[in-house]
């Protein structure tokens, strides 16, 4: 004889037993038809030679609406709030796979001999310009020569090979710039390209998270350019 058994069935989709409403404080808070209850209650046992005042009256109202306006509108806030984080989360996964500017002098290189590439923010213009790679043990692996730049954002690229071109090792890299403005040396602030694993959702207020190669995570405010 054929038998059936419910092992593989998931237990909530079974019919449940009504459960009884947890009490959540909801039912302790005062709503506008108590107000008035207690307003009607108020002017029916008022001492006819002390009538209430229509001042004190009005003033207790408006005080109750403005209270109440107040808890809508936080309770609306916080809808609204959440509602902006999902839709900044929906838009932020889309840089899944892509590469962001962010404001940094580490480069990271993901396999031997990949390179990176980034941007010398130039305020002025400059003269001499080198463009200085260092390794984790602040040994010079390769020195790029970009002679006179106008002021703008300056695009580099390297290769991933020292002076020698012998492919470097995968890993973390500074990256430096440096030249000559009216007479002076001068160094030069440098935005790095990366690539974009995951993103995140991060608590206390602090948004959309973005995960790029080489273990490093930014707020998604920090992200200056999007690229392929």
């Amino acid at each position: 004889m054929n038998t059936v058994d419910n092992k593989g069935l998931i237990n909530d989709l079974y019919w449940q037993e009504e459960q009884k409403p947890v009490a959540d404080g909801s039912e302790q808070k005062l709503s506008q038809e108590d107000f008035f209850s207690l307003l009607t209650e108020q002017l029916a046992h008022q001492d006819p030679s002390k009538p209430v005042d229509n001042d004190q009256m009005v003033s207790q109202m408006t005080s109750f609406s403005m209270a109440e306006g107040i808890t809508d509108l936080n309770s609306k806030f916080k809808d609204f709030a959440a509602s902006m984080t999902s839709n900044q989360a929906l838009q932020a996964s889309s840089l899944i796979g892509q590469n962001v500017l962010v404001e940094s002098n580490i480069g990271y290189m993901g396999s031997a001999g990949a390179g990176f590439s980034g941007v010398v923010v130039n305020e002025e213009t400059v003269q001499d310009m080198k463009i200085t790679i260092k390794n984790s043990q602040g040994e010079v692996v390769k020195s790029i020569d970009a002679g006179t730049q106008g002021a703008g954002n300056i695009q580099f690229a390297w290769d991933g090979t020292d002076q020698q071109g012998n492919p470097m090792p995968p890993g973390q890299y500074v990256v430096s710039a440096s030249g000559q403005a009216q007479g002076e040396g001068v160094a030069i602030p440098t935005a790095m390209n990366r690539h974009v694993g995951s993103v995140s959702m991060a608590g206390s207020g602090q948004g959309v998270i973005l995960n790029l190669d080489g273990d490093v995570s930014i707020k998604l405010d920090d992200v200056i350019q999007i690229s392929s």
